[in-house]
């Protein structure tokens, strides 16, 4: 029996780790004013932050994918042998994306689609998918790999620094007052997500202090992954290090460094930076 496992451009994952761990994207919208783009599809991160970072650039705005998007990735992994499906999806209290999910599942009457939030976004989404690829390739059942994953879920930590709430307040994603005091007071927000929705953590006042606190967050306990977050013209490697020489020991397993995409990066805009880290301790 095997497995298809599925996620979407939420997931931040690069097309080496789609094909390494052989996990299916389906493909959410970016939009710049009238242009459209199935991204990363037909927009690549380096492309898109380009034009963010143009003087001129329309605010980018995201759109999930459509009913059908899904309904098509899922019928090909049958087409091709699979047996089951397990979907992986940009949290619901961000995005239509995995409500879309569940619309194709219940077209296709099948019982074989499993759908799982991961109620969070980037990497919190790639590491679960990146998880559940691992599980299905060792021989795991469809039902196996969900209760694996729901379970590593809660265990999946996400922080990004912003160097302005204007992205997420634009984007819907906070309240146009929380982006305001914000503004007024010119300080370096750090976020996170519980229960799937972004929440403030700490409003450092400077770049510097922001810099600080979030490798304090990310580096308070033992973690077994870490996948540090930019965005241009953020510097990963030395981020990363900093990281590292703060964590304890030992140094996770797994360490990249994953360059924020279209569909995430909309929304926290240039300059962003942080992490996800899996704390399975």
């Amino acid at each position: 029996m095997t497995v298809a496992i599925v996620t979407d451009s939420g997931s931040d994952l690069t097309p080496a780790q789609l094909e390494e761990y052989e996990i299916r994207q389906v493909p959410l919208t970016v939009s710049f004013g009238e242009a459209s783009f199935l991204s990363p599809d037909d927009l690549s991160p380096e492309e898109f932050w380009v034009k963010m970072q143009a003087p001129d650039c329309p605010f980018a705005r995201t759109a999930a994918p459509s009913v059908g998007l899904f309904k098509r990735a899922f019928e090909k992994a049958f087409e091709e042998g699979h047996d089951g499906v397990v979907y992986v999806g940009l949290s619901g209290g961000l995005s239509a994306t995995v409500r879309n999910a569940e619309m194709a599942k219940e077209l296709l009457s099948d019982g074989r689609i499993e759908i799982v939030d991961s109620k969070s976004a980037s990497m919190g989404i790639g590491a679960l998918a990146i998880r559940a690829s691992q599980m299905a390739a060792g021989g795991s059942t469809r039902l196996e790999i969900v209760q694996g994953i729901e379970h590593l879920r809660a265990s999946v930590v996400l922080f990004v620094g912003f160097d302005t709430l204007d992205y997420l307040r634009k984007g819907g994603r906070i309240g146009a007052a929380k982006a305001a005091i914000g503004g007024m007071l010119s300080v370096k927000p750090i976020m996170t997500m519980e229960d799937g929705v972004i929440v403030p953590l700490d409003q450092p006042r400077t770049r510097a202090k922001a810099r600080d606190r979030i490798i304090e967050l990310m580096s308070d306990r033992k973690a077994s992954e870490l996948y540090v977050l930019y965005s241009p013209p953020m510097d990963a490697v030395a981020f990363r290090d900093e990281v590292i020489a703060h964590l304890p020991e030992p140094v996770p397993e797994v360490v990249t460094e994953q360059v924020i995409g279209p569909v995430i990066g909309a929304h926290t805009g240039p300059g962003s930076y942080g992490g996800v880290l899996v704390r399975e301790f």
